[in-house]
């Protein structure tokens, strides 16, 4: 690394092992913090404990630091199998599919582009947008056996509430390619949506809340949770949809618009309001789980560390 005047210039390439810890840390951010209707320290499902995601998160780093010589599909399914020998429940396959192409791109892309040029629109872009354009391509490269090997990590996964499609079912083999088959379940599927739309919300929502809450001196456990808040009030989630129906679906993100509008991890009255939603999202079913608001907050966690957001935030240090 060298400094250019007030510039620190990053390292020209990230290695495997940058990405893999990367991986396990969003993981590990993720779970750790206390989000409202999720499992958390302290916070268990009967069926479900928080060792569980800390053995998920030690699990996949091994596999998604492959990511890079591997396709998309065989990294799923290798993380997949990898985190059921540590546990046997479904804890990560949500975060698997969204953190794996996302690991391919950062690999196979150099993170350091050409400074825009005067008058281009582009200096005040994110600084993910050399990873984002690097996912576009690897998403687009994707074939049939890459959603067989997905095919294969959703059956070994088994989550619940999964249901029957009246093309490219998951219990069938697939005969498109995986962005292909995501597009297919993108109006019933916000993993799936993402694909569809180069990760929307990871990159337009998630990552820029995350980077903004932490820039701002929010702890890591509140900067999530926020950012968490954020995506769930967004839109409805479709792991709580497809368990719960939509009517619940709609009450949770109007709740966390709720807790949002009442100061949310930045004031008392938002604290109470979350607690409040915790409790009022728990049941012995875990019905209202919103599982897919803590999997793209996972993703939006994993593209700000791969921009340095760990040690470095707040100098406004990026590698993308």
């Amino acid at each position: 690394m060298t400094i250019v005047g007030a510039r620190v210039t990053p390292p020209t390439v990230l290695t495997a092992a940058d990405v893999a810890a990367a991986a396990q840390l969003a993981c590990l951010l993720e779970a750790s913090a206390p989000k409202p209707g999720n499992v958390s320290p302290g916070r268990h499902f009967h069926d479900l404990r928080y060792e569980d995601f800390l053995a998920s998160a030690a699990a996949i780093g091994g596999p998604l630091a492959g990511a890079g010589a591997r396709p998309v599909g065989a990294t799923v399914r290798l993380a997949v199998e990898a985190t059921a020998c540590w546990t046997r429940s479904n804890t990560n396959l949500g975060i698997v599919l969204l953190l794996a192409p996302l690991a391919r791109a950062a690999l196979l892309e150099s993170p350091v582009d050409e400074p825009p040029s005067a008058g281009s629109g582009e200096k005040d872009a994110p600084s993910w947008t050399l990873l984002r354009g690097a996912l576009r391509r690897v998403l687009e490269a994707t074939g049939v056996n890459d959603a067989r090997d997905v095919y294969a990590a959703i059956r070994r996964a088994a989550p619940g509430g999964l249901g029957r499609a009246d093309a490219q079912d998951v219990a069938d083999e697939p005969t498109m390619t995986l962005l292909e088959v995501m597009r297919l379940a993108a109006d019933r599927d916000g993993i799936a949506r993402e694909y569809a739309t180069a990760f929307e919300v990871t990159f337009e929502t998630g990552a820029p809340v995350l980077n903004r809450a932490r820039r701002e001196g929010l702890s890591w456990d509140d900067a999530v949770v926020e950012t968490f808040l954020t995506v769930l009030a967004a839109g409805p989630d479709t792991h709580v949809a497809r368990r719960g129906g939509t009517a619940v679906a709609a009450d949770v993100s109007q709740r966390a618009r709720a807790a949002l509008a009442a100061g949310g991890v930045r004031s008392a009255a938002g604290r109470q309001a979350i607690d409040e939603m915790d409790r009022g999202l728990r049941d012995v079913r875990n019905t209202a789980n919103p599982g897919t608001a803590a999997d793209l907050t996972a993703a939006a966690i994993f593209v700000v560390l791969l921009g340095g957001g760990w040690t470095a935030v707040r100098r406004g240090f990026s590698r993308f």
